[in-house]
Formats: C-alpha cells, structure tokens, sequence
C-alpha cells in the first residue's frame, strides 16, 4: 500500500527470463514418448520403420542436458549469494511438491496392483455372480502370483478366437516360476531379500553423510556419501541380475500376464528412481570433492538428494511387502 516502506525486508531474487522449462519440458516429453513407444515395440514387435529406441535415447539425452545447464546456473547463482532466505525457501517448498508428486505416481501403480489382487483376478475367476467367468475365461482360477493367465486356461489365443470370445488383445503367456518370497529355507539365494538390506543401509549411510555435513565434517561427509552411492551402483546390479532370473530363468515378461505387467512396472520404476537418485548424490559428492561445496548452513543441494533418496527407500520398503512378501 502507499506509504508503506520495505524497511527491513530482505530483496526476492527474481533469476532471467528462461527457455529452459520448456526445454526440459520437450526432453520428457520426448522420453516418454519413446519409452512407451519402446515397450509396445519389444512386446508386440517394432514397425516397420519404427525409431522408438533413438527418440527415448534423444530425449533422454536432450532431457539431461537441459537440467545441466538449469542446475548448474542455479548453483552459479547460489554460489554468488544471490538466493535470498525466501528463494531457499521456495527451493524447499518445491522439493516438498516434487516428492508428493512421486508419491501420487507410485500410488497408482500400487492401486492398480491392488485391483488386480483383489478385485478384477477373483471376478474373472467367477466371485460375485460368475457371469465374467463364465462369458470370457470358463475354467480359470484365480490365484496369486498369477502363473496361469486366463487365455492360458482356455488353451491360447487361438481357442480363445476359435471360441468368439470378447477379449482378445494378444498373446500372453504366464511365468514359469515367481520371484515371491522362496521360504526360509532359500532366502540365502534370494535377491530381493538382499535388495532390501542394501537401500536401508544406504539410508542409513546418507544419513551419516547430513550429520558429517551438519558438523562441518566433510572427510565425514564425503566417506559416507561415498558409500551411499556405492550401494545405490551394488542395487541397481543386483536388479540387472534379478531381470535377467526373472527373463531368462522364471520366464516372467512384461506382457506374461498381468503378474508380468505388474512386476516390471513398480520394479522398473522403482529402479528407474533408484538410478536417479544415485546420480543426483553422485552429483553432491563431486562438487564436495573437486569444488569444496556445501557446508553446515548451505546444503540444500545435498539436503534434496538426500529426501529423495529417502522416498525411493521407503517406497521400495512397500514394494517389497506388496510385491514380494504379500
């Protein structure tokens, strides 16, 4: 209002007019794209003339870049003391929302494991009044892991045409063998098992990394950081080995049923964050290394890997539970 003075409060660092939201906008959108592209390809096989796997690499790539460029100016300018009090804020508040919005992410594909679970597998298998049962899939029943789809109890795709059934939207065999939990017995040879200690640990670790940077300790900080990154490269190993069992072992696909579907989705996304987060701390611990960054009251950089890293712990916690052990 008129006559109101700003005495004593602090300027609102407004950065440049910026492109570089669209940019980043057009890489994911590219990626993405591709991506699905990419998954209808390797499961129903690639048209003729089909780019999918250079437009996910192209965006990935343009994707990528944009965020350097974007990063690395907003550390520049955090760097030259331009971020006031409330634009740090404002960096916290954004985080915060950003992490909601995985949140929300992973929600739908635990809904959609829970509907499958509970809801749709059942129906199909002739609960309620049987008429799905009966209509689309006679003879099939319901249990879980899924091993034997529906088109698989009526003798294939073919019967299931022959028989001028309803839906009919491809092939899809079940798995030969589950990755759920193997009994106490074999849970020496189970990895998932040995998944699970490695992303607590690694919690455990970039916890350690804050306090040691909370201290000014920053051989403290960089030791442990280290360590945390070392097991995020060790998890993704791991599920490259898991993948493979699962392919070439268990007979488990993306379109084996929706166990198949089910199980690549939450664990591909899920290993998709993980490698994310790896990154983004990788990124924290070289600038600790070779540019003596962060320090016990300007840490924000590593302080939102380390949330991130947090989330992509929990939600494997709950993947575990619902996916492997339940």
């Amino acid at each position: 209002m008129a006559g109101q003075s700003n005495t004593g409060h602090e300027t609102y660092y407004v950065p440049e007019s910026s492109k570089l939201a669209i940019s980043a906008t057009i890489g994911m959108v590219a990626s993405v794209y591709g991506a699905a592209s990419f998954i209808n390809d390797s499961s129903y096989g690639a048209a003729e003339g089909s780019n999918s796997g250079f437009i996910l690499c192209a965006g990935l790539a343009w994707l990528f870049a944009t965020l350097f460029v974007w990063f690395r100016t907003t550390i520049t300018e955090n760097r030259a003391g331009m971020n006031s009090a409330q634009l740090k804020h404002s960096y916290v508040i954004g985080m915060q929302w950003f992490i909601f919005s995985e949140v929300m992410f992973f929600a739908a594909f635990f809904g959609a494991l829970f509907y499958v679970r509970n809801l749709a597998g059942p129906w199909l298998a002739g609960e309620g009044d049987g008429a799905m049962n009966t209509l689309l899939w006679p003879g099939f029943e319901y249990s879980w892991p899924l091993m034997q789809t529906p088109q698989d109890a009526i003798g294939g795709v073919q019967a299931q045409a022959s028989a001028g059934h309803l839906a009919n939207a491809g092939e899809f065999t079940g798995a030969e063998k589950h990755l759920s939990f193997p009994g106490f017995a074999n849970m020496s040879h189970w990895l998932p098992l040995y998944n699970t200690i490695i992303l607590l640990a690694s919690s455990f670790t970039c916890h350690i990394a804050h306090v040691g940077i909370k201290n000014n300790d920053r051989k403290k900080f960089n030791t442990w950081l280290i360590v945390t990154v070392a097991l995020g490269l060790i998890f993704l190993f791991l599920q490259y080995k898991e993948y493979h069992e699962a392919i070439f072992e268990y007979g488990i696909r993306l379109n084996s049923g929706v166990y198949g579907t089910t199980f690549f989705m939450l664990t591909g996304f899920h290993g998709f964050h993980v490698a994310m987060g790896t990154f983004m701390l990788l990124v924290q611990l070289l600038r600790s290394l070779s540019k003596g960054h962060f320090s016990a009251t300007d840490q924000f950089g590593f302080e939102a890997s380390s949330w991130y890293w947090h989330f992509v712990d929990v939600v494997w916690v709950f993947l575990f539970l619902f996916v492997y052990i339940l």
